[in-house]
C-alpha cells in the first residue's frame, strides 16, 4: 500500500512543468542572499508574502516570520497562515490568502506536520496552483524536506545503508526528479540519502546543508548559496547490489555511484545529471547565458 501511494506521488509530480521557483534553505541560519532572491522573486518587499508555521510547535514562529520579513528585508504585506489542523486548511480566507500570494514561505519543525496539515486541502491546492504559473516558495528545514515527491519522514534507521532503514511519505512533489534532504553534512544523514537513493536510482539524491539553500529555477537547473556545501547523489548508472537481511532490510552495496559535493555558486543541471560552473544570478537567464 505505501508503496503505490510512492508510487502515485512520483508519477504526479511528473505532469506540467511548473513555472515557479524554489528557494530552500537546509537548516540553521537562512543565507541573507537566498532570502533576497526569495523576496526579489517574489516581486520585491511590497510583494504578497504568506508564512506557513506549521512544522513548528513554537507559538511565536508565526510572529518571528512577520518581523524575519518586515525587519530584515523590508517586507510590508506579509501575512501568517496559523494553520495546524486540516481544518485550518479548509478556511476560506487562508486559500484566498495563499492563492493571491507571490511568495510562500514554510518554517521548519516537523515535516509530516505540513504534509499531514496541507495536502489534498484548499491552501494545499491554492499553494500548488501559485507555483505552478509562477509564484516562488520557500523553506527550511521540514520546510524543505516536504518539497520532493518523496519525503523523508525523520523517522528510521540512519546509522546502516540498507534497504527499508528510512521511512517515506508523499510529499509536495514541487523539487521535480529528485529526493531532498537538509541539515545534509551537520547531522550526518548522507546515511539515509543513500540508502533511499540506491532504492530509487531514476530519483537524484540532494542534501542540503545548514545554512546553505539551493534556488530551483523552471529550467530544472539549481544553484547554491550561502556558506555551505550541497551533495548530489547519483545512482541512474550504478550497479546496486543486495545482501539478504531480517525483515526486508537488506545490507546495500552500489557500484559506480556518483557523488558531486558542490560549493556556493556551482549550480546543477537536473535534467542532464551534471554540474554547472556558474550559473546566472538573474532569475530570467539559464545556464551559459
Amino acid at each position: 500500500m505505501i508503496a503505490a501511494v510512492l508510487s502515485t506521488a512520483v508519477a504526479g509530480a511528473q505532469g506540467v512543468k511548473p513555472a515557479g521557483h524554489l528557494i530552500l534553505v537546509g537548516g540553521g541560519e537562512k543565507p541573507a542572499e537566498a532570502m533576497r532572491k526569495f523576496v526579489d522573486l517574489a516581486g520585491g518587499p511590497a510583494a504578497a508574502i504568506v508564512a506557513i508555521p506549521t512544522a513548528s510547535e513554537e507559538p511565536d514562529t508565526g510572529s518571528y516570520y512577520l518581523e524575519l520579513f518586515r525587519d530584515e528585508y523590508g517586507c510590508t504585506n506579509v501575512e501568517v497562515l496559523d494553520i495546524k489542523t486540516r481544518d485550518d486548511a479548509s478556511r476560506p480566507d487562508y486559500a484566498d490568502l495563499a492563492a493571491n500570494a507571490r511568495g510562500i514561505f514554510f518554517s521548519g519543525g516537523d515535516q509530516n506536520r505540513i504534509t499531514r496539515a496541507l495536502q489534498d486541502t484548499p491552501v494545499g491546492t491554492a499553494i500548488a496552483t501559485a507555483f505552478a504559473r509562477g509564484e516562488v516558495i520557500g523553506g527550511t528545514s521540514a520546510g524543505t524536506a516536504c518539497q520532493s515527491a518523496l519525503m523523508i519522514t525523520g523517522e528510521g534507521d540512519f546509522s546502516v545503508i540498507r534497504a527499508n532503514s528510512v521511512e517515506l511519505a508523499p510529499g509536495f512533489g514541487f523539487f521535480r526528479g529528485v529526493i531532498v534532504d537538509q541539515h545534509e553534512i551537520a547531522r550526518q544523514r548522507s546515511n539515509r540519502l543513500i540508502s533511499v537513493i540506491l532504492e530509487h536510482p531514476d530519483l537524484l539524491g540532494v542534501g542540503v546543508d545548514e545554512d546553505t539553500a539551493v534556488w530551483v529555477r523552471p529550467d530544472d537547473t539549481f544553484l547554491v548559496m550561502g556558506a555551505g556545501s550541497v551533495l548530489v547523489f547519483d545512482a541512474s548508472k550504478a550497479t546496486v547490489t543486495r545482501a539478504p537481511g531480517e525483515d526486508g532490510k537488506d545490507l546495500l552495496g552500489v557500484r559506480d555511484l556518483r557523488v558531486h559535493i558542490l560549493m556556493p555558486g556551482e549550480g546543477f543541471d537536473l535534467a542532464g545529471r551534471a554540474v554547472i560552473g556558474e550559473v546566472s544570478t538573474r532569475e530570467d537567464e539559464g545556464p551559459g547565458q
